[in-house]
């Protein structure tokens, strides 16, 4: 059966998934680009750059690469897709990630503005989801087709899944690195009484990985 998974979304010590003033040239915003070190340093990683030689084995890449298992769909929120606000101006914004994207299957991504279909190399289409979360999550779950649905975030799009109650298991990544401020991805929230407990926690030197199962 198909599960929501929340994989590799890497939090500082201090909760915050995205630093404070993001842009177009800083789009994780201040700071935030060091969360991250623990998965450049992987082979998953490098393979997604094209280059097949380099790259770290070891936990940090025995996570990265569990995040691309078995998954048959994602979602995004807009921001996620790219940096553009309000009304699509026009269809020339493809995403961050050049021609061929990483994700090799369909992706939903969250708007309040229509667009058509995008379809791009490798096998992934962008679809631009206008109905709302329970409508991304059950499209999502039909084109995965029995795999799993991974959720790729920001902050505000995870949040929204969990209080939704609709997500199934999250791989966080704790990075040693203090943000001070950002988007918080636990503020508010009640990880027990969401249902969630700990089944995994293993750390390296680049960050401790969290593994947060759904009872």
């Amino acid at each position: 059966m198909s599960e929501l998974k929340v994989s590799c979304f890497t939090i500082s010590l201090d909760g915050f998934g995205a630093g404070p003033n993001q842009s177009l040239d800083n789009p994780m915003g201040e700071g935030a680009g060091a969360l991250h070190t623990w998965f450049r340093g992987t082979r998953t990683f490098q393979r997604i750059l094209g280059d097949e030689s380099k790259g770290a084995d070891g936990p940090d890449e025995d996570f990265a690469a569990r995040g691309f298992e078995n998954v048959g769909a994602w979602i995004l929120g807009r921001n996620m897709f790219g940096p553009v606000r309000g009304p699509w101006p026009d269809d020339s914004w493809k995403g961050w990630w050049g021609d061929e994207p990483p994700y090799h299957v369909p992706v939903f991504v969250l708007t309040h503005h229509p667009r058509p279909p995008l379809e791009m190399k490798g096998g992934t289409t962008f679809h631009f989801v206008t109905d709302g979360i329970e409508s991304a999550y059950a499209q999502a779950r039909r084109a995965a087709k029995g795999k799993d649905m991974r959720l790729g975030g920001g902050v505000a799009t995870v949040r929204e899944f969990l209080q939704a109650g609709l997500v199934d298991e999250m791989h966080l990544a704790i990075s040693p690195v203090v943000l001070g401020s950002g988007e918080s991805l636990f503020a508010g929230l009640d990880l027990a009484a969401l249902g969630f407990r700990c089944t995994e926690h293993v750390p390296t030197q680049s960050a401790t990985h969290i593994v947060l199962r759904k009872d």
